[in-house]
């Protein structure tokens, strides 16, 4: 079976079941272990990535389902316009606690501005919502948005 990951094709062995979810043949198979296992049943958001551009939770996206799409986890969203301006962001801001969410949280909020460039609390509020934070850093995420929006690309 052949992935796209993050712009590069990625060959997984014969004994992975399709049935796999994506996020352990990323994590496990494919060493990229910045998708974070939150939940299990796509509620909290830590294993967001994106396939073909939108947000999915790879906890439930098996790999047989992916196919030829395109995916994009955190290790890569820095190399496009709106990543880099998120990461940067949050940095800058400080949005991390513990961190273990952030890389979902990243991902989701680099999704809204690739839909969304100027987004009004409501558009970030909507979006973020199935991304949880146990630090409760929602204030700073909000923010980092707020200032990578406003940053041209």
């Amino acid at each position: 079976m052949q992935l796209k990951i993050n712009g590069e094709m990625h060959t997984v062995g014969d004994d992975v079941d399709p049935k796999t979810p994506l996020l352990w043949v990323l994590r496990d198979q494919l060493s990229l272990v910045g998708t974070k296992y939150g939940c299990g049943v796509a509620q909290c958001g830590a294993c967001t990535v994106h396939v073909d551009g939108k947000p999915v939770r790879s906890c439930q996206l098996t790999v047989g389902n992916v196919g030829t799409k395109a995916v994009t986890t955190i290790e890569g969203i820095g190399n496009t316009p709106n990543g880099a301006k998120i990461q940067a962001a949050w940095i800058d801001v400080e949005v991390p606690q513990c961190g273990y969410c952030q890389a979902g949280q990243i991902m989701s909020a680099t999704a809204l501005l690739n839909s969304t460039p100027s987004p009004t609390d409501s558009d970030i509020d909507a979006a973020m919502a199935g991304n949880l934070c146990r630090c409760a850093t929602y204030i700073r995420i909000r923010q980092a948005i707020k200032n990578a929006a406003a940053k041209s690309v």
